[in-house]
């Protein structure tokens, strides 16, 4: 049974539907990789959402606006890069950091389902990042690779490429596991042979 940690967090939920959800990061800049395995709660205890989060977006908190050049001083000294935070420390105030997670799956009462789950989590609930045991715990099950293969609106491929590279570094039987990812890569996109090539390509180490 995953046990689900109380702290850690790494933000939380500002809009969720079935098949995703977006969280706002509570540290500017810090939204987990493309690619990471990430999990929501829910207002059932025993149930955790999970996402692969395919998009990080950092801009403006108010609705309609836009960051403003910040590398230049009023007194003409020019800032770079980590010395324009240093200098503004108030755009941790100002700037948000959000990203966007493809539902992959979930667990209720211990049981990992890689499938939709009943409800979305709530909005405000928090997120948190997956640690390398649940990531290859996750990794055991194939059936996700089809949802982010069918998933429209998103890098598919890419999204795919990362999490199972992902998914083989935390696992001890890495370089086997690629090859039976690669297997049924082949199963799922017989009719697709440039693709499938492609995603072969993608998912190497």
């Amino acid at each position: 049974m995953m046990v689900l940690p109380q702290n850690g967090r790494i933000g939380e939920i500002v809009e969720a539907s079935t098949t995703y959800f977006i969280a706002a990061t509570y540290e500017l800049l810090a939204a987990p990789p493309f690619g990471a395995l990430v999990r929501a709660t829910t207002r059932d205890q025993t149930m955790a959402v999970y996402g692969l989060v395919y998009d990080i977006h950092t801009g403006s908190r108010e609705p309609g606006g836009r960051a403003i050049v910040r590398g230049r001083t009023y007194s003409g000294r020019n800032l770079y890069d980590d010395e324009i935070y240093r200098e503004h420390p108030d755009l941790g105030e100002v700037l948000q950091t959000e990203f966007a997670a493809l539902t992959v799956g979930y667990t209720v009462n211990g049981r990992l389902l890689q499938r939709l789950p009943p409800q979305p989590p709530p909005v405000h609930y928090s997120v948190y990042p997956c640690e390398a045991s649940e990531l290859a715990l996750f990794g055991e099950q194939l059936d996700f690779l089809r949802t982010v293969l069918l998933a429209p609106g998103v890098p598919s491929d890419e999204l795919l490429a990362a999490s199972v590279r992902a998914i083989a570094q935390a696992r001890r039987d890495g370089p086997a596991y690629l090859v039976r990812v690669g297997r049924e890569l082949a199963r799922l996109l017989k009719e697709d042979y440039d693709r499938l090539t492609a995603l072969l390509h993608r998912i190497r180490p």
